[in-house]
C-alpha cells in the first residue's frame, strides 16, 4: 500500500464523509428526543411514537434510497464537466420525489379508515399512533424535495449544508415538540402525537433552508438550479428510477429483515426482545461511521468516472475499504470495553444488561463485515450498478442471513436453539456474504468499465 497515497485520500474522503456522519447522527437525535418527550408524558405516548416510527421509518428509507440514486447521477456528471445537464437531472428526480411525498398524504388518508378499526390495541395507543401519523405525512413532501437538494449538494462533493441544515432541524425539532406536546401559546396538548407535527415542521424547515442555500450559494453556480425550468421528462425519470429502485429496495431489505427478527424473538419474553433492540440500537449508531463513509465513497467515484479517471476510482475504493476497516477497529475496541456500561445507558435491568452486552461482543463482529459491505455497495453506486446490490443483498440478508438464524435461533438442528445469539450469528454470516459477494461485484464493474472506454 502506498502510504502519501492513503493518507490523500483518506483526508479527501473524511473531508466529505464527516458533515455527513454528524447529519446521521443528529437524525438520530430527533428520533431520541421524540421518545423521550412524549415517554415524559406516559408509557402510552412514548409506545404510540415508538409504533408510529416503526412504520413511518422503513417508508422514508426506502423513499431515501431511491434519491441516493441522484448523488451518482450528479458526481459523474460533474467529472465529465456536463455541468448544464445536473439540473436536469435534478428536477426529474425533484418530480419523482413531490409525486412519491404527496402520494404518502393520499394513501395514508385513503387506508388509514380501513386499516384502523382492524387494530387492537390498548387505551389510548391507537389514537395517538394514527394522529402521528396523520400529522407527520404533511411533511412527506418537504422532507422528500430536502433529499433530491441534500443529494445535488453532495453529488457536487458539498456536505457541510446537510450538517448544518441538520443542526438547523434539531434545534426546531426539540422546542416544537415541547410545544405540540404540552400544549403551549394556547395549543391543545396533543400528547406523543404532537412530535408528528414537530417532525413535519422539521422537514419543511430543511426543505426551505437547503432551498435558500442552493439559491444563494457561490460553489454551485456551475451547476445552477435556477437559471431554466425543467417539466417532467419520462425518459429520464425512467433511467433514474432504474438505478434507484434497487437502492431503494435493498434498504428496505435490510432495514425489514431486523424488524422480522425482532417479531420472531417476541415468544423468547422482554428481556430478550430488549436486550436485541438495545444491541440493535447502538449498532445502528455505529452504522453511521461506514454510511457516511460509503456515501462519500459514491461521491469520489462517481466523479472520477466521470472524469474517465478510472485508475483514481480504483484507488478510492481501495483505500476506503482500508479506512472502514480502521474505523471498524476503533469501534469494535470501544465497544468491547465499554459494553456494559453501554447497556446500561439504556436500561437499569441487570438480566437485560447482562443479555446485551453479551450480544454487543458478537456485533463487533458484525462490525468488520457491514463495513466492507457498504462501502463497497457505496463505491459500486458511484459505477452506476445498482441491480447487483438488490440481487446481493437480498440472498446476502434474506436467503443466507435469516435462514441461519431461524436454524441457530429457533430449532435445535445443528445445536440446541440459541434464540438472539442464533440471529446474530445469521446477521454475521448475512453480513459477510454481502461483503465477499459485493466486493466481487466490485472488481467485476471495474474491469468492465475499463475495457468499454478502452473499446472506444
Amino acid at each position: 500500500m502506498n502510504i502519501s497515497k492513503f493518507l490523500i485520500n483518506t483526508k479527501s474522503l473524511m473531508k466529505l464523509a464527516y458533515p455527513i456522519l454528524i447529519a446521521q447522527l443528529i437524525q438520530n437525535l430527533m428520533g431520541f428526543s421524540d421518545t423521550v418527550m412524549a415517554g415524559r408524558v406516559s408509557a402510552t405516548d412514548m409506545a404510540a411514537v415508538a409504533v408510529a416510527n416503526s412504520i413511518w421509518l422503513p417508508i422514508i428509507l426506502t423513499i431515501y434510497g431511491l434519491v441516493m440514486a441522484l448523488a451518482a447521477i450528479v458526481s459523474q456528471l460533474a467529472g465529465a464537466k456536463k455541468y448544464i445537464d445536473i439540473a436536469d437531472e435534478t428536477y426529474q428526480t425533484g418530480w419523482i420525489a413531490l409525486t412519491l411525498g404527496l402520494s404518502l398524504i393520499v394513501l395514508y388518508y385513503l387506508l388509514a379508515p380501513i386499516i384502523a378499526p382492524t387494530i387492537e390495541l390498548e387505551g389510548n395507543l391507537k389514537p395517538l399512533l394514527f394522529d402521528y401519523l396523520g400529522y407527520i405525512v404533511w411533511g412527506a413532501p418537504g422532507f422528500c424535495l430536502y433529499l433530491v437538494l441534500r443529494n445535488y449538494s453532495e453529488g457536487l462533493s458539498h456536505t457541510k449544508p446537510t450538517m448544518i441544515i441538520s443542526i438547523i432541524g434539531l434545534l426546531i425539532n426539540i422546542p416544537a415538540n415541547y410545544i405540540f406536546i404540552y400544549g403551549e401559546f394556547g395549543l391543545p396538548a396533543l400528547g406523543g402525537a404532537g412530535c408528528g407535527i414537530a417532525t413535519a415542521l422539521v422537514y419543511w424547515v430543511m426543505f426551505i433552508s437547503m432551498a435558500i442555500y442552493c439559491l444563494c450559494s457561490k460553489v454551485l453556480t456551475k451547476a445552477n438550479l435556477f437559471e431554466s425550468f425543467y417539466w417532467p421528462n419520462w425518459s429520464k425519470i425512467k433511467k433514474i428510477l432504474n438505478l434507484g429502485i434497487p437502492i431503494a429496495l435493498s434498504l428496505l431489505f435490510e432495514v425489514s429483515l431486523f424488524s422480522v427478527v425482532a417479531i420472531l424473538l417476541l415468544p423468547f419474553g422482554a428481556d430478550v426482545v430488549a436486550s436485541h433492540q438495545i444491541t440493535l440500537n447502538f449498532s445502528g449508531l455505529i452504522f453511521m461511521v461506514p454510511l457516511s463513509l460509503a456515501i462519500a465513497v459514491t461521491i469520489k467515484v462517481g466523479f472520477a468516472v466521470g472524469n474517465k479517471d478510472f485508475t483514481l476510482a480504483k484507488e478510492y475504493c481501495s483505500y476506503s475499504v482500508i479506512l472502514g476497516l480502521i474505523l471498524a477497529m476503533m469501534t469494535a475496541i470501544f465497544t468491547i470495553l465499554f459494553r456494559q456500561e453501554i447497556a446500561g445507558i439504556y436500561t437499569n435491568e441487570s438480566s437485560v444488561i447482562d443479555l446485551a452486552a453479551s450480544l454487543l461482543f458478537l456485533a463487533v463482529l458484525y462490525q468488520f463485515s457491514d463495513t466492507v459491505q457498504v462501502i463497497s455497495a457505496g463505491a459500486l453506486r458511484g459505477y452506476k450498478d445498482t441491480k447487483s446490490i438488490l440481487y446481493i443483498t437480498f440472498v446476502s440478508y434474506w436467503l443466507v442471513g435469516l435462514s441461519v438464524g431461524l436454524i441457530l435461533g429457533l430449532t435445535d438442528w445443528i445445536v440446541p436453539r440459541t434464540g438472539p445469539y442464533g440471529f446474530w450469528i445469521g446477521f454475521i454470516i448475512g453480513l459477510t456474504t454481502a461483503a465477499v459477494l459485493l466486493a466481487w461485484r466490485l472488481k467485476i464493474v471495474q474491469k468492465r468499465v475499463e475495457l468499454q472506454f478502452k473499446s472506444i
